[in-house]
């Protein structure tokens, strides 16, 4: 039980991490939750600061969810505690207890999740991201759609009821998060994407 406890408050204490912030700072940059979108997230450090800092954020945001996982499953845990390790890996995305609870929208933190519960979930949910980017230029709108399938393909590629719950939870969480992009989305003043190229 013990064990338990301190995998899911150790998840949150991870997922707490501002890698966005980490990485501005330590190059130089402005921080992100002040410039461009005002998010700490890979998306607005791209445009604030290029491909190697967006990259190196892309890559903390998502260590931050799949670590807290494999280290839940290196003990052991069972499905209901490493589906809520994933779940406070997320939540201290969104919500970090170190930069007051303000964080940012957590795609690549929910990828690094779903790579950690199920690899097949996460090359399917990444596959999904990409070919949404490459039809529409829309990062929001790819990372929307493979979320709203991501509980879909755990049912399907790894049916453990305690994954699929926990997804349906992170996928609400992030259609929240992404309230003002569905917005814009809607009213047709979204930015598009560039793929491969510094500005998004």
């Amino acid at each position: 039980m013990i064990i338990d406890i301190l995998l899911i408050l150790g998840g949150y204490l991870f997922g707490s991490i501002s890698t966005a912030i980490i990485a501005c700072k330590l190059m130089g940059l402005p921080d992100p939750r002040t410039e461009g979108s005002q998010n700490p997230g890979a998306t607005n450090v791209l445009r604030i600061g290029g491909k190697k800092a967006a990259f190196a954020t892309l890559a903390g945001d998502m260590l931050k969810g799949l670590v807290p996982v494999l280290i839940a499953q290196a003990l052991q845990a069972g499905p209901v505690i490493l589906a809520a390790t994933a779940l406070a890996a997320f939540l201290g995305h969104l919500y970090p207890v170190f930069f007051g609870f303000l964080g940012g929208k957590g795609v690549a933190t929910a990828l690094g999740v779903l790579f950690g519960l199920s690899w097949l979930v996460g090359f399917a949910v990444t596959g999904t991201w990409l070919v949404m980017a490459l039809l529409f230029h829309y990062s929001s709108l790819a990372a929307l759609t493979a979320m709203l399938l991501a509980p879909a393909y755990f049912w399907w590629l790894q049916p453990e009821p305690a994954f699929i719950g926990t997804m349906i939870i992170i996928t609400m969480l992030l259609f929240w998060r992404h309230r003002s992009n569905i917005r814009d989305l809607l009213d047709g003043k979204e930015g598009k994407i560039r793929l491969g190229s510094k500005k998004s």
